[in-house]
């Protein structure tokens, strides 16, 4: 019943751009809080982006100034606006609700981003 997901993944090359999607379904998609994380091999998820119902939004230092995350309510989407990307930015995206509370919402399966040349 409750759906969330992610698409816009892909392999690029450094320097290139990328697009990712997040449709939520089932859910109030207005009053939540809506987040990116991302995890690579042998790492920690972290949260790489968040935005609030009312689209207040916060960003990870390693990507601060590179993505940009945004929210269309009459879409139930959120984005994250990938620019610049690092061969460190590697990873499987996942968007989550309540990013905050990494222990409740719903989680997405996941997108792969993978930038190498």
């Amino acid at each position: 019943q409750v759906q969330v997901v992610e698409s816009g993944g892909g392999l690029v090359q450094p320097g290139e751009s990328l697009r990712l999607s997040c449709t939520a379904s089932g859910i109030d998609f207005r009053r939540l809080d809506m987040g990116w994380y991302r995890q690579a091999p042998g790492k920690q998820r972290e949260l790489v982006a968040s935005i609030s119902s009312r689209s207040n939004t916060n960003y990870a230092d390693s990507v601060k100034g590179r993505f940009t995350i945004s929210r269309d309510s009459a879409k139930s989407t959120v984005y994250l606006q990938m620019v610049s990307l690092k061969p460190e930015d590697t990873a499987v995206y996942y968007c989550k609700t309540s990013p905050l509370d990494p222990s409740s919402g719903y989680w997405g399966q996941g997108t792969q981003v993978i930038v190498s040349s």
